[in-house]
């Protein structure tokens, strides 16, 4: 693995300086890191997701019928679908881009459209035709690629243009031959990083991005798209050549309605509620696919209002209050809310107080009509505080939950279940955090009795120590080093495209530090990430 930034070498005080570093990787042991003699970073070659493909589309050329959902899925990586390492493109793909290329470059090509690539296309000539071409291709293929045009790429444009229309081809469908042939190029399909000559100060082995590049890092980690015109202008005027510049492009980016978007899209990934609106539970007559939709979006204007809002990371899990409207609050037992609009509800703290609380927390990742402590653990452990439990080895068989028809609580059940010394190695970690959520049913109500008996939700967890209940594992993880630190590399696995094993030691404890010195306010985190050698720049040598 190699490491990033020395202290301000790099001309931005990028990495953690002197000798003793220590960085915490994902199970929280600690590991030295030497930042002393910090290797370049990483930079590799990453191709638009399909959120950036409808993102991208949709500013480029105003198709908003969302295309590349029909994509094949994404290979996720290290959770969010941006890992450039497993980034391949199958037959599959490279089938939907072309047919996707042709049906865009023919929508914008129509009567009706065709003036949104150049005034000069309504009353185009045969004598005019060759510029008005020309014209075309300067303005939107610069858009598409995200950077000025080469000389002889135009000119292989234009002759494109000039064989198409030579064939016998309308001057509309010759147009589209050159659009569909752009969306179809690397250029545009991937984001590619050459660079420029100048040299880092102190860093023989780093170069810095172009402007044109750094506009796309930043607009693609903020908003999910290609670089707007006012962005370009100012990479165009140097504006983002310095990591001041960059940080006050960040924020103006930050204060764009889109970067709301891309909270969102990340928590779809981190959190199981993306597919709440597909959940059944017929054992619960009163819970539906809407009422899973609607928990997704508590959760997700809850996050919202605290990003943006200059809120914490503790604030994420010990909030004493939600997002609810009537409907949702009325299928908590939440009494005051009236009307359809999404609002925010104060919670007694007890009960409600926090992330851990919400519906779609406790019933996203299970997948039957009754609660299932081991999965629950599973995704707190896993995705909050990034710890990995191997998989059950093949020799135990099938892992089949015990069945409800036992009786008793599923404490009481799934004890009986992990007694098994194979599997208790795994479970004494997995089950407590998974016993705590208990007073919460599977559709995320509250409930204190199961089949006539009480539910305990008092555990020592061995990561989290004592605690009792949903409540308050939620500040034991706002108060947990482990889970800030997998929080920050969450961020970093989607903001740099790879995973938390292939990540810069240094530029991992610059963040984790700056993040706690901010008072872990997350807006600040989202700034720190463009401030590393790893955003800020390349290595000389590609890798």
């Amino acid at each position: 693995m190699s490491t990033a930034g020395s202290s301000g070498t790099a001309g931005s005080g990028t990495g953690a300086t002197g000798t003793g570093a220590t960085g915490t990787g994902g199970s929280g042991s600690a590991v030295p890191v030497d930042c002393t003699t910090p290797a370049a970073p990483k930079a590799p070659l990453r191709r638009l997701t399909r959120f950036e493909y409808n993102n991208t589309v949709r500013d480029l050329a105003k198709v908003t019928d969302a295309p590349a959902n029909n994509f094949p899925p994404e290979e996720i990586g290290s959770g969010f679908g941006t890992d450039a390492d497993v980034q391949s493109i199958s037959d599959v793909l490279a089938a939907k881009y072309m047919t996707t290329a042709a049906k865009i470059a023919a929508s914008l090509t129509t009567p009706d459209r065709i003036a949104e690539l150049g005034a000069c296309t309504t009353s185009v000539t045969a004598a005019t035709e060759s510029s008005c071409a020309q014209s075309v291709i300067a303005t939107f293929v610069p858009r598409a690629y995200r950077r000025p045009l080469e000389a002889d790429e135009a000119a292989s444009m234009l002759q494109l243009f000039t064989t198409v229309r030579a064939a016998g081809a309308t001057f509309p469908s010759s147009l589209a031959a050159v659009v569909e042939g752009v969306l179809q190029a690397p250029e545009f399909l991937y984001r590619p990083e050459l660079g420029v000559a100048a040299a880092v100060p102190g860093r023989a082995d780093l170069r810095r991005l172009s402007g044109y590049e750094m506009a796309t890092r930043l607009s693609y980690l903020f908003l999910g798209t290609m670089p707007d015109d006012a962005l370009r202008a100012v990479a165009a005027s140097g504006g983002l050549d310095t990591p001041e510049g960059v940080r006050a492009q960040a924020l103006h980016l930050l204060d764009d309605a889109r970067a709301h978007d891309v909270v969102r899209f990340f928590f779809d990934g981190l959190l199981p509620i993306q597919g709440l609106s597909n959940l059944m539970r017929t054992d619960f007559p009163t819970f539906s696919g809407h009422v899973g939709s609607l928990m997704r979006q508590e959760t997700q204007t809850f996050l919202e209002s605290i990003v943006f809002g200059g809120g914490t990371f503790q604030e994420v899990f010990t909030a004493p209050y939600s997002y609810m409207n009537e409907e949702l609050a009325g299928f908590y037992g939440v009494t005051g809310v009236s009307g359809t609009t999404f609002q925010k509800v104060p919670l007694d703290g007890v009960k409600r107080a926090g992330l851990m609380t919400q519906g779609g927390i406790v019933a996203g990742p299970i997948h039957s009509n009754g609660t299932n402590p081991v999965v629950r653990g599973s995704f707190v452990l896993n995705r909050l505080m990034c710890v990995k439990i191997n998989t059950p080895p093949a020799s135990l068989g099938p892992i089949v939950p015990p069945d409800p028809a036992i009786g008793g609580t599923a404490r009481e059940r799934f004890s009986t279940h992990s007694s098994n010394p194979q599997c208790n190695g795994c479970h004494k970690m997995l089950d407590p955090i998974g016993f705590s959520l208990e007073n919460f049913n599977s559709v995320g109500q509250w409930q204190e009795q199961e089949n006539g008996k009480p539910i305990d939700v008092s555990v020592d967890s061995p990561q989290l120590g004592k605690f009792a209940g949903a409540a308050e594992l939620g500040k034991k993880l706002a108060e947990s080093p482990q889970a800030q630190e997998c929080f920050v590399a969450n961020w970093a696995n989607f903001a740099y495209g790879r995973g938390s094993d292939d990540q810069e030691p240094c530029t991992m404890q610059r963040v984790k530090d700056r993040f706690k010195s901010s008072g872990y306010n997350i807006k600040e985190l989202l700034l720190e990430l463009t401030q590393t050698d790893t955003f800020m720049y390349l290595p000389t040598e590609r890798q």
